[in-house]
């Protein structure tokens, strides 16, 4: 590790999460469609809600926090801004950040990919549009739209992001999956998954320990399908 917090090597440790990160076919457009409907279709989220609330109850009051995969900013952009903190959003979908921005107005969001956060990335540390440097941030679901090569990557990225002893609040569905393709409100999206055991040896390996967890059964309120298991992580950055 680099004394400014980021990694040596990165030209050739992210060369895969660059040449990956490529491949989003499909991934955003279904968002863009999705829409409002998203938070019709899921409107209990008391897992992220708890993981929210330590995050925003365990930050010093006016804490930077970066919102990764934010969605429509509901509920954990506008939880966070209503205790006190300054709250970067980031999405790659554009119909998600419209409404984001029309839902939480103190916040600020950005049309970004997860690999343009990487140290030397357009929106990451030494980046053209460099966010800078955060206390907590969040990671609701998001990795789990990415292939298990990347998602290593994407968790040191996070970690490079972070101030020393920084906060990160995790969430995946457990399912042993890799760039898995399935059927998500009229459209297919692919998603990647652990059984927590290794996903919490995942996180681990990127400079993470782990405080606390989670686990709750959910299913979407529009389907009938079987819940799904939802994994909250709660972590803290290693120096």
């Amino acid at each position: 590790m680099s004394g400014d917090g980021g990694y040596d090597g990165v030209g050739e440790g992210y060369a895969g999460f660059d040449r990956l990160a490529l491949d989003r076919t499909g991934q955003a457009e279904a968002f863009d469609a999705i829409g409002d409907r998203y938070d019709v279709a899921f409107p209990h989220k008391e897992g992220q809600l708890h993981t929210g609330h330590w995050l925003a109850s365990s930050l010093p009051a006016g804490s930077r926090v970066l919102d990764v995969g934010c969605g429509t900013g509901l509920p954990t952009a506008r939880q966070l801004v209503d205790a006190g903190h300054e709250v970067v959003g980031v999405d790659f979908s554009p119909g998600m950040l419209r409404l984001a921005r029309e839902n939480v107005p103190a916040a600020a969001f950005h049309l970004v990919d997860l690999a343009d956060l990487r140290p030397g990335g357009r929106f990451g540390p030494r980046g053209s549009r460099d966010l800078g440097t955060f206390d907590g941030i969040t990671a609701f679901f998001s990795l789990l739209m990415l292939p298990r090569a990347e998602i290593p990557h994407a968790l040191r990225t996070l970690h490079a992001l972070l101030r020393p002893g920084g906060l990160l609040g995790l969430s995946m569905v457990e399912a042993d999956v890799d760039d898995f393709s399935i059927p998500f409100l009229g459209h297919t999206i692919r998603v990647s998954g652990y059984l927590r055991d290794e996903l919490r040896q995942v996180v681990r390996d990127a400079g993470f320990e782990v405080t606390g967890e989670e686990s709750h059964a959910y299913a979407p309120a529009s389907t009938d399908v079987p819940p799904e298991i939802q994994l909250f992580l709660h972590c803290r950055r290693r120096a």
